[in-house]
């Protein structure tokens, strides 16, 4: 006698906006990079620059994070992963 799996089966509800329910504070990250880099941060059709992302990224590594930085490294992290996937 196995437990009934409650998982989210093929057409469920919370399936079909997964990513708008992952991003807590959407334009975070790039309210932050606007304001840390200005312009240069973003292309001409204002998306951040993968290498002003890194570059961020390893600001932070960098030097000790403190709880609202480390919200932000997750920020980043999951903007980077979801950039990755757009060019899938």
């Amino acid at each position: 006698m196995g437990r009934k799996r409650r998982g989210r089966g093929k057409g469920g509800k919370g399936e079909k906006r997964w990513i708008q329910k992952a991003i807590k504070h959407p334009g975070r990250v790039r309210q932050h990079m606007m304001r840390r880099y200005g312009t240069k941060a973003f292309t001409k059709s204002g998306e951040i620059k993968q290498s002003y992302i890194d570059k961020e990224l390893r600001r932070l590594k960098k030097g000790g994070v403190s709880k609202r930085e480390k919200s932000l490294y997750s920020a980043l992290m999951l903007a980077k992963r979801l950039k990755s996937m757009n060019r899938r």
